[in-house]
This record gives C-alpha cells, sequence and structure tokens, in this order.
C-alpha cells in the first residue's frame, strides 16, 4: 500500500466515525445504544471533521505536502455552513474567504493566543498514514497543517498526536503486530513536546483496563471543552484498548458521551490505518452518505485559488 492508499483508508475509517458519531447527538439514536447498540438508520450524514479532512487528502494528493497557503484557501472554499463547524471556525473561514492572510485571522484568535480547539487533531490521521515512513517528517507536516486554523501549542500538539498514532497504527500492522495498550501510547508519548496533551496521555497510558468509561472520561475529559486537550488523550485511549476492532472502537468511543463525531471521527482514522479497509464492516460504510468527488480531482491549486 502506498502512502496516497493509506492515506485513503485512513480517510475513509475517519468519515465513518465521524457520521456515526454525529448520529448519537439525535435522541432516538442514544435510545437505541442503550437498547443494545443497534445502528442508526442510515444515510449517516458527515459533518466538518470530515469536510476539513478532504482539503487535507486533496492538498497531499496534489502537491505530496502541506501547502498552508492552498490548504487555508480550500478549507475557505469546501466550507458548508451546515456540516457543524464551531462558531470560532465560521468567523476564520470567512474572514479568509473574504481575502484576509490566514496568518493574520489565525494570529488574532482568542486574545491573540490562538485556538487551542480539537480541530486540527480531527483531521490529522490520514495525514499521518501518509507520511507515516517517516516521523520527523510527519510531526513538521502534522504542525503545518493545525497551523492553519490552530495557533496554539496545544491545538497543534494534539494534531502532531493523532497523526502519530495513524502512523503507528499503520506501521504496527506492516509489522503483523497488536501492540499492547501501553506500547502503542507510548510510542506516541515519546514524540511530543511537553503540552498538556502529552501530559493527560502519560495518564492514559497507566490505564490500560478499566470497569467503564466513568473513570477514563473523568481523567481524560471527553471532548465537552472541545479542546484538543480534552478530546485527543481519551480518543487515543481508545484506539489503543481496541485497535484491531473498528466496530468496538467505535462503541467504544461513542459510549464516552461529549464530542462524539470528533472522538469517533479520530478513532476511525487511526483504528482503520491498523485494520485496513477490509477491516471497516460493509454495512458501516453502505450507511456514510457518499463522499464529494472534489478532493480526487486534479487541479492547478495555485492557479485555481492563489492566482
Amino acid at each position: 500500500m502506498n502512502s496516497f492508499e493509506r492515506a485513503l483508508t485512513s480517510l475513509e475509517g475517519l468519515s465513518i466515525g465521524d457520521a456515526f458519531g454525529q448520529c448519537f447527538f439525535q435522541t432516538e439514536n442514544q435510545l437505541l445504544f442503550a437498547e443494545g447498540r443497534q445502528l442508526p438508520g442510515a444515510p449517516w450524514y458527515f459533518t466538518d471533521d470530515t469536510e476539513m479532512t478532504l482539503s487535507i487528502v486533496r492538498v497531499l494528493r496534489n502537491h505530496g505536502e502541506i501547502d498552508q497557503d492552498i490548504l487555508a484557501k480550500s478549507f475557505a472554499k469546501h466550507y458548508s455552513y451546515d456540516r457543524a463547524y464551531g462558531p470560532s471556525m465560521h468567523r476564520v473561514l470567512a474572514r479568509i474567504d473574504a481575502g484576509e492572510p490566514w496568518q493574520d485571522v489565525v494570529a488574532s484568535a482568542f486574545e491573540g493566543q490562538g485556538s487551542y480547539g480539537n480541530g486540527a487533531a480531527m483531521r490529522a490521521a490520514p495525514l499521518g498514514a501518509y507520511f507515516a515512513d517517516d516521523l520527523s517528517l510527519l510531526m513538521k507536516q502534522a504542525s503545518l497543517s493545525a497551523e492553519v486554523t490552530h495557533a496554539h501549542p496545544e491545538g497543534i500538539a494534539g494534531a502532531v498526536a493523532v497523526a502519530l498514532g495513524a502512523a503507528q497504527a499503520c506501521l504496527y500492522r506492516d509489522a503483523g503486530i497488536r501492540p499492547t495498550h501501553a506500547e502503542f501510547l507510548g510510542k506516541i508519548i515519546d514524540c511530543l513536546p511537553q503540552t498538556e496533551v502529552r501530559s493527560k496521555l502519560v495518564r492514559a497510558q497507566s490505564m490500560a483496563k478499566a470497569g467503564s468509561m466513568d473513570f477514563p472520561v473523568s481523567v481524560l475529559g471527553n471532548g465537552n471543552h472541545m479542546s484538543a486537550q480534552d478530546t485527543v488523550p481519551l480518543a487515543l485511549w481508545c484506539c489503543a484498548q481496541a485497535l484491531e476492532d473498528f466496530e468496538k472502537a467505535m462503541w467504544l468511543t461513542v459510549s464516552a458521551g461529549g464530542d462524539r463525531d470528533t472522538l469517533c471521527a479520530i478513532v476511525g482514522g487511526v483504528v482503520a490505518s491498523y485494520v485496513g479497509e477490509e477491516g471497516i464492516p460493509d454495512n458501516w460504510k453502505a450507511c456514510r452518505e457518499a463522499l464529494p468527488a472534489w478532493y480526487l480531482e486534479d487541479a492547478n491549486d495555485k492557479e485555481n485559488f492563489l492566482g
């Protein structure tokens, strides 16, 4: 499997996870879960998590690396209000679309601190799969992808952590090894700078056994605050718990509540990188709405977006 094929596999898992998790903001689907983990009725609609990831995959396909200017313009061009973007992202993308330099827009967010939301992390798994053969390059590229919308070190660390998770999933798959919970998270932790994201992952590493989701959620968060440090540690904990089983990983993750679509998008992108597309149940694939064609189209982005 080449690098782009790995990214597409991760995208498949991410988009299915995103759409699946989004279903559980509806009361009737929460009841289905409580009654025995019945799949919600199709179609499952994806959110901004997938829509922004499509821009990542498009840029990788056409350029082989993250071009921040092109990525920013692609985010703005393909923005859709109905895809459940966060409040701050509505404003950021509107300003970029109006012609403001993305650097100025992002630097001015949250009184100049930049965003530490989970938006950069939610779209990072396919990038990690793409650069799995070079972890140093991966960390640089994940940082570049995050900086376009999330300038805060925690927001960047969250994206790097998820990208590393997908890369490690690819590497363990190729080696035919199912890592232990501690081994999987340890590979990610070793590469991260000192941040709250890293500190919480250290705690997640020590929690290999949990009788219910209550304890890991109480320690790691579940995305209710929509921050990287409140989302990424639990998502990667779920990956470590069920790396070999896509369906199990999805039900485990959605049971945490909170920001279900983003948690499931991260977990889906990472776990798919380990199990492969063949490891995603066909009935789950059939439920997600079809992805648009634009992310696979050839284009001169420099001309279309920057000319």
